[in-house]
């Protein structure tokens, strides 16, 4: 060969593996991270679809677009807790650099369905009491987050019933008995404890809140009181416009329900959890793990009444407890 030749083939060897070199490093540059994002509920549901905007929210303040620098693969359970598990290994199949979900039933049903894919949750009630986490400081495992703490509210919630009704003395409870056992359970001890009376409403079927209703009607109840779960979710615009039709004062564990015509709440602000969850997301993709992570608790809580569906079940709120308020819709 000569050596005009040789030089040519060195030439164009070396070119084949620059080409070569760059174009992996172009593969490797133009990876983007996935997200796999478990609901119990539906995205037409009025929490479900303030949660995610807050989250898509949180992305782009830590500076990702969705389909440019980041991927999303939503999965809902619409309601149905059964489907949670087959959801979870769904996503894990598509092998996602991280997967998020709010609250204690979907982040158990991803923990069991992975121990290695790095889990965000926000709003879990008691993540080291359900086995989420070790401890809050330090988490290990894969699943890291923000606890919701919504349990722990339920007095809150009954002592505020009893400001705006003097006389309180009978509170009924929507609830759904195979998912929110451990809320019933913990709004019966605040009960207890400020001497209310409590109607349990179990209800499962859309026929049955028309029923829960009529039944809290009849049974002279002064006041309701709806515990969050995948079903009470996903109806909670019919349970608003009940609320206000039989007049029955309701307290929510979501802010959202009263923007949309609900009385009062009272909980963590859950749209800031979910903002908060992307930065434990970005934390993650630069090398972080989870369970060196220590959860958050919440750390805005608040007061949300809205004084025109006051007026319209003839219930004046006390200036004492609109002093207090976070936000008022008049």
């Amino acid at each position: 060969m000569s050596l005009v030749s040789r030089s040519l083939a060195v030439g164009f060897g070396s070119a084949l593996l620059f080409a070569l070199c760059f174009s992996v490093e172009a593969q490797q540059a133009e990876k983007i991270p996935r997200v796999g994002f478990l609901l119990e509920g539906s995205p037409s549901a009025i929490s479900d679809s303030t949660r995610i905007e807050a989250f898509r929210k949180g992305l782009r303040e830590m500076g990702y677009t969705e389909e440019k620098s980041i991927y999303i693969e939503y999965r809902f359970a619409q309601g149905k807790r059964d489907r949670l598990a087959d959801l979870a290994m769904e996503l894990v199949r598509l092998k996602p650099d991280v997967l998020v979900t709010y609250g204690t039933v979907g982040t158990l049903a991803l923990k069991q369905a992975t121990t290695t894919i790095p889990i965000v949750t926000f709003g879990s009630g008691d993540p080291v009491g359900r086995g989420l986490v070790a401890s809050l400081a330090r988490p290990r495992g894969n699943v890291t987050g923000l606890s919701g703490l919504n349990r722990d509210l339920s007095g809150k919630r009954l002592e505020l019933l009893k400001e705006i009704i003097p006389k309180l003395s009978r509170v009924a409870v929507l609830w759904d008995a195979s998912g929110s056992a451990d809320n019933f359970k913990e709004t019966e001890l605040a009960a207890q404890a400020v001497g209310v009376q409590l109607q349990s409403l179990d209800v499962r079927s859309t026929d049955g809140i028309e029923k829960a209703f009529k039944a809290a009607t009849e049974s002279k109840a002064q006041g309701l009181i709806m515990l969050a779960n995948p079903f009470t979710t996903a109806h909670a615009r019919r349970i608003v416009e009940l609320a206000i039709q039989h007049r029955l004062p309701t307290v929510f564990a979501q802010r959202v329900y009263v923007e949309s015509g609900g009385l009062m709440s009272y909980s963590p602000n859950l749209a800031d959890l979910a903002r908060r969850a992307a930065v434990y997301v970005d934390k993650i993709f630069k090398g972080a793990k989870p369970g060196d992570l220590p959860v958050e608790q919440p750390n805005k809580f608040e007061l949300v009444i809205n004084l025109k569906t006051a007026k319209q079940i003839g219930l004046i709120i006390p200036p004492n407890v609109l002093a207090r308020a976070d936000r008022v819709i008049r």
